[in-house]
């Protein structure tokens, strides 16, 4: 049985608990996932080889915190050995000191053009129809935070948005991945940037979107 670790919290802004609760868990069930679940930043000082798979939906409450040098250290080791990397939404915002974090994730939250918490409505394209995360998804409509952030040239995109530059206007027409995956040593990292919202994640097109990633994700079977 695939082994996760499930770290959430944080910022209260993401609504983590809710989404635990109404969302991730469920999911994490249907997919069969032996999930062990914290709210307790210090689970990453552990050992964290024995996972096969850790789902991050941590949201920093103070943009300046960052992981410590062990965290650090623990997270990108357990991964480089090959436990995967599901993460969503706020963790591109998260750990904002630990630049090796974010090279490990591929990205890095910059900004949402229209305000924190807005409920703007923007598309979400696929477009990598290929790959096994993306079967039977199709391009979707959402309304919430539209990310705009910098991105990892070497991850593989997934799914792109397109920004309007109704509040940015010299961002009008420009794209941004919005999911995508990438390696690190052995292991897989998945991240959506999808999320503020449980509206967002019950959307049928992101949950599948989500569960195909977080299955690819984990660690697979010799």
């Amino acid at each position: 049985m695939t082994r996760v670790l499930y770290l959430y919290g944080g910022w209260p802004g993401h609504k983590p608990y809710e989404i635990a609760e109404k969302w991730a868990k469920p999911l994490f069930a249907e997919l069969g996932f032996d999930v062990e679940e914290t709210n307790d930043i210090f689970a990453l000082d552990a050992d964290l080889t024995g996972y096969d798979l850790i789902a991050l939906n941590w949201n920093n409450a103070l943009l300046a915190e960052g992981l410590s040098a062990a965290q650090e250290h623990s997270l990108l080791s357990a991964v480089e050995a090959g436990t995967g990397i599901a993460a969503w939404h706020g963790a591109a915002a998260a750990f904002r000191l630990s630049i090796r974090y974010h090279l490990l994730l591929g990205g890095s939250f910059l900004e949402h053009p229209a305000g924190e918490g807005v409920k703007h409505p923007y598309q979400v394209s696929i477009v990598d129809r290929e790959h096994e995360i993306t079967h039977g998804v199709p391009d979707f409509r959402v309304a919430s935070e539209q990310y705009y952030m910098s991105v990892d040239p070497n991850n593989t995109v997934l799914a792109e948005t397109t920004f309007d530059g109704e509040h940015l206007p010299w961002l009008a027409g420009r794209t941004m991945p919005q999911a995508w995956t990438r390696t690190w040593g052995s292991g897989r990292v998945f991240y959506s940037a999808v999320g503020h919202d449980l509206d967002d994640l019950q959307n049928p097109a992101v949950t599948r979107l989500c569960a195909q990633g977080f299955a690819w994700a984990a660690r697979k079977g010799e």
